[in-house]
């Protein structure tokens, strides 16, 4: 009988059951595509949730066809579908679900390459029918147990469950990867990834020896060789220490950042300031592009995950997945061998 794990890589046409969670604004293309060379299934983020349509769609169409061409593997597009303080959905959202859809209907090797939408932030319902018709797999991140169960009684393929020390965009009530995890994997019927505090080997085989399908992990790709982003963005990474990490206000909830003058000192002023919610949004927007492009970590704002502190070195994307399993096989190993004695302690 084949594992979780073996059934979605064979949905997806990975080779192992390690995904790159999306991350924006700015691009993830480069990164997506060694991904997806090297075995994992990469993701296209979201060009920009405030860029125009018109623009929108152009640089996620060329993005999704970069990756498809260059990595030869299976790759995911990630798009937020949460709600505004009004309510409302950003434009962005649906523009970018439908380009994709329209890229996936269209056929050719970019389709080809092209296996699931993943979405987060919010309630899924309103494109799972149409995701799936498709012919795409509807993967869902969500923070909680009560709302992972509503999304797969809403027809998800595969629930992502993220505790709340994830970086990026996290959740209104704080439940913690190992809390959420194991509840997830008990209560629903379809395959769950796990990401938040995900870095090596250590994390993969906990989450397998669980019961999960597999891993997703954001934080640590940054601190890769391929990622497109600044060189003194991962540095702030890898010399990031324990407590450096702080949550703010994201577009939709709180969302997780690295302490900087930005955090700390500027986005407090601004908001005191008295600009609208359109003007705070693209100020944020603004300093994510200036700490990810331009290498301004003080400046700019640095979305990343309380794991930080555990990110010690800048890899190449295949030394990082054939070093994660590589340990993740030795530790199973172990556990494995330790049975007999753990059956005996029983007796």
């Amino acid at each position: 009988m084949e594992a979780t794990w073996q059934q979605l890589c064979a949905r997806l046409g990975t080779k192992y059951p390690i995904m790159q969670d999306g991350m924006g604004p700015s691009p993830t293309t480069s990164l997506a595509t060694a991904v997806s060379a090297a075995g994992g299934l990469g993701s296209v983020s979201t060009p920009g949730l405030l860029t125009p349509e018109a623009e929108l769609r152009k640089k996620l169409r060329d993005r999704m066809e970069q990756v498809a061409v260059n990595g030869a593997g299976s790759f995911a597009v990630n798009v937020p579908v949460g709600t505004l303080e009004s309510g409302e959905m950003l434009p962005a959202s649906e523009a970018c679900i439908d380009e994709a859809i329209r890229v996936k209907l269209a056929g050719g090797p970019t389709s080809d390459h092209f296996r699931a939408i993943t979405t987060s932030a919010g309630f899924p319902g309103a494109f799972t029918e149409r995701i799936k018709e498709a012919g795409l797999l509807h993967i869902h991140k969500a923070g909680s147990v009560r709302h992972a169960v509503k999304a797969a009684e809403a027809g998800v393929d595969v629930v992502i469950a993220s505790g709340y020390e994830m970086g990026g965009h996290t959740h209104l009530n704080p439940v913690s990867t190992m809390v959420l995890a194991a509840q997830a994997v008990k209560e629903l019927d379809v395959p769950v990834i796990v990401s938040g505090g995900i870095h090596d080997g250590y994390g993969l085989a906990a989450m397998l020896a669980m019961g999960a399908a597999g891993v997703a992990m954001g934080t640590r790709f940054i601190a890769t060789e391929e990622h497109e982003w600044h060189h003194n963005y991962k540095q702030f990474i890898v010399d990031a220490g324990e407590w450096q990490d702080m949550t703010y206000p994201g577009y939709y909830a709180p969302s997780r950042g690295l302490k900087n003058k930005a955090l700390l000192e500027d986005l407090p002023a601004k908001k005191a300031s008295g600009v609208s919610i359109d003007e705070l949004n693209q100020w944020k927007e603004d300093r994510g592009y200036d700490a990810q492009m331009e290498g301004d970590v003080e400046n700019g704002i640095v979305v990343a995950g309380q794991v930080s502190a555990a990110i010690h070195d800048i890899v190449p994307v295949a030394v990082l997945l054939e070093r994660m399993m590589d340990e993740a096989i030795g530790l199973l190993e172990v556990t494995a061998a330790s049975l007999p004695a753990l059956k005996a302690a029983r007796a």
